[in-house]
Formats: structure tokens, C-alpha cells, sequence
């Protein structure tokens, strides 16, 4: 692999399911989403049926707390070896330009290798490649277990780059008619459709390589931010899947550690990962807010009446009449307070904190949430995507969900470079049916 430190990149050599293949039915979403649906992933599971799928290659999220887990991790090893051994996938070097549209919006991207040396995911990290989330720890163990060992890696990571002129994915959209196309189809259960493009001229990819460079050039960097010359740059943040490559940097530094010949292990395909970078300001990118459900909250437990209790006087509480008014409210909330929408088997309302100590609603809320989940408030929390996810599983009874707003992408980077990683699923990018598409594997042995 050809690789350039400066900017923590490689180029890959990509996996992809050779010519014939089902695409339709070998791409699923993301792991990480429809997390408490467990019908979605049924209805895939009926539709992949017997073809070749990243389904047999992934562990949905939804099945964590199986009695077994250990079997499907099993099965998932078999597969990644069986589709080896028949000859599944058949090997691309190169970048690859990525679109993929979700009705009238086509949100472009570029498959690329990042360095996990210059990737931090801890609390105060300054390296080129960050989190912007807290990561949760105890997501991580399960994770290892699947990547740990395994021959390929399939990514759902998208990484951003803050890049408002377009100067590295945009000259790819311009001269799209000159690369070579690779796989071009619709995606199942209604989520769009997927082209990809292999880059082998080589004036684009180093007009690419370039184009990032000046990104990182500090004089560029201090100006664009209004920080101080010398501050740490920040090139590549975490849009989806910081769980996944903080389990690759994991696995990464245990490599390292065990290695017997610690040059050689250098040159390891688990140094790297394989990601799509996304422009922040691509006019498809659009940030949605995750809101949380409360499943099973205990007996004599009212969330509310904890809430008051925990914020010290600075809360009151207010009965919306439906969903339409209690989303109107929570959306244009203006600054000064802090505004979360409530969903219960009761009804919907909307809970107002005044004088919140943090910049965003979901900083104000999420302490409280830890607090009370410490305190066994409730038998299990959820992040989920969309507003009708949030209202069907908070009407339910014993249940309660919280709504909340979104938060705007273009001050990510700079909130990021001065505060330091957002509080844990602040936001998403896109609603969970537009989330990445596990499409391209790499080999890691």
C-alpha cells in the first residue's frame, strides 16, 4: 500500500464482490442502526436468503444481548473464510469515489486507508484524527472480538473533512466521466442507490493527496479556525462509526504491543483502516439529531420529577397537545435554555432547563441520563434515529422518550479543535435508512 504520513493516508487495495454477485443483496446497512427494530433485520434476512451478503459478515447491533453471542461470531468467521476460499472478491488498488443518492440529494465521498497511529479517540486527544463524540467504552470489547482475528474488515465509518471550497471530492464529481465505474445499483429496503468509481489517473489522485495537504498547512488551518499558530490541527473528524475505529485502534495497539519485531509490525494492514471521507459541506450531508428511549423505567420512578430534582430548581416541565407542537417547540428553541421533548404512554411535554451549563440540549440531558441509569432508573437506554422510532417506542408503557434537536455541522470542526469531543451521540448524519452501506472490504492478513 502506498501511504503518505503527512496526512495519515493510504492508498488501498479494496475488495469487491466479483462480477455476477447480487449487489443488491450483498450490501446491508450499518450495524449500528435499526438497533431496536428487530423486523428490519429480519426483512433483510428474507431478502439476502442463501446469496453472498455482508450480512452473514457483520453483527447487527440489535442481537447483543443474545444468549450466544459467540456462535454468531463464529458463523461470521466461516463466511468471511468461505467467501475467500471460493473466491468471492476480486482486488481494486486505488481510491474510490463514492455517490450515493437518497432521493433528490447524492451525497458524495472517497474510499481511503487511515493511519490508527495518528488516530486518538481519548478525552483531550490533538492528533490529525479524532472523535468528536465521547466513546463509549464498554462498546468496544464485542467489537474486538469480531475484527480481532478476523482475514477483512468491512467499514461503515464515514470520516469528515472540513473543506468548504470542495477541493479534494470536487474535482472527482467534475471528471467522474473519466473513471472507471465499478458497481452501480439500488440498495435494499428503499435506501437509494450506490455508484462507485475507481480513481487510476494519477494527475486526480495527486491533485487529491495535494488539495489535503493544504488543508493541514498551519497557516491555513490557524486562519480558517481563529486559533492560536502551533494549535494542533485537526484534519479528519469522526462523522459515523467512531466505535469501529476506535476497535480498529484498539486491536492496532495490541498488535503493536505483542509484536516480537516491533519495525516490522509496522507495516502492518492493521496500522490502517479502511473509511469514506465526506466533505462536511456537501450539500447532502445533513445532521440529525439522536434522540434516547428509556425501556422499562422502574416502578415509582417518575423521569421528571427526577429531572427537577437533579437540575436544582432550574426546571419545569410543560404539557405539549401532540407530537406536531411538542417537535416545533424543541426545534426552534432559541438560546437562553435548554429545551428536551418528552414522550410517554401519557402524552408528550417538553422539559425546559434554565441556565444549562453546557452548549447543546444533549450535553444538558445526557449527565442526568448517566446519573439516573447509574441509579438503575431504568432497565436500558437506547440511541435511536428518527422522529417516529423515538414516539412509537416512548408511547409504549413503562417507557419514555426524549427528543431532541440538532445540532448545525458547520461549527463541528471548531467546537471540536477548542472543546474537545462533543457529549456521546450528539448527533447523526442522516436518518438511519441514509447511514453507510457495508460495500467494500480489505484484507487485514
Amino acid at each position: 500500500m502506498r501511504t503518505y504520513e503527512s496526512i495519515c493516508l493510504g492508498i488501498p487495495e479494496i475488495l469487491l464482490p466479483k462480477k455476477g454477485t447480487d449487489l443488491t443483496k450483498w450490501a446491508v446497512i450499518a450495524c449500528d442502526q435499526f438497533t431496536s427494530e428487530p423486523d428490519y433485520w429480519r426483512m433483510v434476512s428474507i431478502l439476502v436468503g442463501q446469496a453472498p451478503s455482508t450480512l452473514n459478515l457483520i453483527f447487527p447491533e440489535v442481537y447483543l444481548g443474545e444468549k450466544n453471542p459467540e456462535a454468531r461470531i463464529a458463523r461470521i468467521r466461516e463466511h468471511m473464510a468461505r467467501y475467500m476460499d471460493q473466491g468471492l472478491f476480486e482486488e481494486n488498488e486505488g481510491l474510490i469515489y463514492v455517490e450515493r443518492k437518497v432521493g433528490d440529494r447524492t451525497r458524495k465521498g472517497l474510499m481511503v486507508c487511515l493511519d490508527l497511529e495518528h488516530y486518538d479517540f481519548r478525552k483531550g486527544s490533538t492528533s490529525l484524527i479524532r472523535a468528536t463524540e465521547g466513546t463509549i467504552l464498554e462498546r468496544i470489547p464485542p467489537r474486538v472480538k469480531i475484527r480481532e482475528g478476523a482475514p477483512i474488515e468491512l467499514p461503515h465509518i464515514m470520516v469528515l473533512i472540513d473543506d468548504p471550497d470542495n477541493t479534494v471530492i470536487g474535482p472527482l464529481t467534475q471528471n467522474k466521466d473519466r473513471l472507471e465505474k465499478l458497481y452501480d445499483f439500488e440498495l435494499m429496503m428503499g435506501s437509494g442507490h450506490l455508484t462507485g468509481y475507481r480513481i487510476k489517473d494519477q494527475t486526480l489522485e495527486a491533485g487529491i493527496l495535494n488539495n489535503l495537504k493544504m488543508l493541514v498547512y498551519s497557516a491555513n488551518f490557524s486562519k480558517r479556525y481563529g486559533v492560536r499558530p502551533g494549535t494542533p490541527v485537526l484534519l479528519f473528524a469522526m462523522g459515523d462509526g467512531n466505535h469501529s475505529l476506535a476497535t480498529a485502534k484498539t486491536i492496532w495497539e495490541k498488535a503493536k504491543e505483542n509484536a516480537p519485531d516491533k519495525a516490522k509490525v509496522l507495516n502492518s494492514p492493521l496500522r490502517y483502516a479502511l473509511v469514506e471521507l465526506v466533505n462536511l459541506h456537501d450539500d447532502a450531508l445533513i445532521f440529525e439529531p439522536i434522540h434516547r428511549v428509556l425501556f422499562e423505567v422502574a416502578t415509582g420512578k417518575d423521569v421528571v420529577q427526577e429531572m427537577y430534582s437533579y437540575f436544582k430548581g432550574r426546571c419545569t416541565y410543560t404539557a405539549s397537545a401532540g407530537l406536531d407542537e411538542m417537535k416545533a417547540e424543541v426545534d426552534g428553541q432559541k438560546e437562553g435554555s435548554h429545551k428536551i421533548g418528552v414522550i410517554t404512554a401519557s402524552g408528550f411535554g417538553i422539559v425546559e432547563v434554565k441556565q444549562p451549563e453546557s452548549n447543546l440540549p444533549v450535553g444538558t440531558l445526557q449527565p442526568f441520563l448517566d446519573a439516573f441509569m447509574k441509579n438503575k432508573g431504568a432497565g436500558e437506554i437506547d440511541y435511536v434515529h428518527g422522529t417516529e422510532p423515538v414516539s412509537q417506542l416512548g408511547k409504549k408503557s413503562g417507557n419514555m422518550g426524549l427528543y431532541l434537536p440538532a445540532m448545525g455541522k458547520t461549527d463541528l470542526f471548531k467546537t471540536v479543535i477548542l472543546d474537545g469531543v462533543l457529549p456521546r451521540k450528539t448527533f447523526s448524519m442522516g436518518e438511519a435508512w441514509e447511514k453507510r452501506f457495508y460495500m467494500e472490504a480489505r484484507k487485514l492478513f
